[in-house]
């Protein structure tokens, strides 16, 4: 239930229109080349090309089905559509699709993040805000503060919102009707969401990473829309080294449309895109500097034996934070590191793609304090 004095309703409303004005919010993590995390100048790029409709969306395809039967239900009948939960690591186009998924419904989008509703105010204004059928969409919404979360409960479920106008004996409570909307909810960390809150999502999925030739397609469309000029080998090229993640996708285009631009006639080929990567350090895995900084510790500086994290950290001038969730994950996915017991230990493929024979590295017993 909302606390609140009535005058401030339009305060309230006013507050939050000019704040999100520009419907961008970043996180504020570490942000590098080939972080799948939204850097500054992602943001006119991103809109730029982003797909406006279901059969511009490239990738996802089970996903794709089921919101296009969805939607069109919707449609028919007159309603909104069930509230959504997207999830998924950062970069796969979550806030793409909410988007997209407001286009098809022909209603307007209200974007918004977790950490930018502070009070329940804030959200009782953007909610009385919205007209029937619009799509309130809230990023990080995993970060909503849990006073805000109470406000939503009955927001999603019965389109109300409790109201307390005044203050000690002369408060009264009242229940406002909202109109009919559609809450499109993104998550990078599914388990940091409440039940309760979980629980009211009728429609749920998960993004997964794209293989490299949805990502080839992707990087074609994207050369198309900025005027580049690019063969299928380069886009290909670009794609294998792109993570899975569309956004890195878009932004080593932009790098080699760069390069090409300077020192190749502007033509992309796969010689040029090869030459643009290795020139900006992203090598055929898609790993970048301070990725092989963390194989050549574990593999020729500790000869293969297990590393604390605290002992990684500081060789290479990162916190641990950092590191368990910017730099590991890939190398994990990719099957380069493994965590034990003892520490971070390098895998045969990282002996591999460092060019250093395994047998020496299995002799190493000696484990390094964490």
């Amino acid at each position: 239930m909302v606390n609140w004095e009535a005058d401030n309703l339009d305060e309230n409303r006013a507050n939050w229109e000019a704040d999100n004005s520009d419907d961008d919010f970043a996180q504020g993590s570490v942000v590098r080349d080939l972080s799948a995390t939204a850097a500054d100048d992602d943001t006119g790029l991103d809109r730029s090309l982003r797909p406006q409709y279901l059969k511009d969306y490239l990738g996802q395809g089970r996903v794709k089905e089921n919101l296009a039967v969805l939607i069109e239900a919707a449609r028919a009948r007159g309603e909104s559509l069930d509230h959504l939960l997207l999830s998924g690591p950062p970069g796969l186009g979550k806030t793409t699709l909410a988007g997209v998924v407001a286009n098809e419904l022909g209603v307007s989008i209200k974007v918004t993040s977790g950490p930018a509703i502070e009070r329940a105010g804030d959200l009782a204004a953007i909610l009385t805000n919205l007209e029937r059928g619009d799509v309130l969409f809230i990023d990080e919404i995993h970060r909503l503060n849990r006073a805000v979360e109470e406000v939503l409960y009955p927001a999603m479920e019965d389109f109300m919102l409790d109201i307390v106008i005044g203050k000690g004996p002369a408060a009264r409570s009242i229940r406002l009707d909202l109109a009919p909307f559609t809450l499109i909810g993104a998550t990078t960390r599914t388990g940091l969401l409440t039940g309760p809150l979980r629980d009211r999502f009728g429609i749920a999925y998960r993004l997964d990473y794209y293989v490299a030739e949805e990502l080839k397609q992707i990087v074609e469309r994207s050369a198309l829309l900025l005027g580049v000029s690019i063969d299928k080998e380069g886009a290909l090229e670009i794609a294998r080294r792109s993570r899975g993640t569309p956004r890195l996708a878009n932004r080593l285009l932009k790098r080699v449309r760069d390069y090409a631009e300077v020192r190749a006639e502007g033509h992309i080929s796969l010689a040029v895109a090869r030459e643009a990567l290795s020139f900006f350090e992203v090598d055929a895995l898609g790993l970048d500097n301070m990725d092989n900084k963390i194989l050549d510790l574990l593999t020729i500086t500790f000869a293969g034996a297990p590393v604390g994290l605290s002992t990684l950290s500081s060789a290479l001038g990162e916190d641990p934070d950092s590191m368990e969730e910017v730099y590991e994950p890939y190398l994990l996915q990719q099957g380069l590191i493994k965590r034990t017991p003892k520490g971070r230990v390098a895998t045969p493929r990282a002996f591999e793609h460092r060019g250093l024979p395994y047998g020496d590295a299995e002799e190493a017993q000696t484990s390094i304090e964490y």
